[in-house]
């Protein structure tokens, strides 16, 4: 699968800014959508400062997944982009979720 990684990749970067995608949205706009766990070796396989926006990239209950660097960045990078987070530490992704036809700003 790591020839999608160019692909999932590319998608990241569109998404915008404010919005998440899910795994799972990132592996179905790539066109295979079992592929959501390929879209997370991907970003595990990034390297320090790379110009992929990876925190906006999150499971499917709109929550944080384990990271090497931890998820507090990436809640903070999200809060950064005005994304505000339950509780239980979810996002709405009614809210949030980026459906692939909005370009990045």
């Amino acid at each position: 699968m790591a020839n999608l990684w160019p692909r999932f990749y590319e998608l990241i970067r569109a998404i915008p800014r404010g919005r998440v995608a899910t795994y799972g949205d990132v592996a179905r706009l790539a066109g295979n959508p079992r592929a959501a766990r390929d879209v997370g070796w991907a970003l595990s396989a990034l390297p320090p400062g790379n110009d992929v926006p990876w925190w906006r990239v999150v499971n499917r209950h709109g929550g944080l997944s384990c990271r090497s660097n931890g998820t507090a960045l990436q809640a903070e990078l999200l809060q950064e982009e005005g994304i505000a987070f339950d509780a239980e530490g979810r996002l709405n992704l009614a809210s949030y979720r980026w459906d692939g036809e909005e370009p990045a700003s």
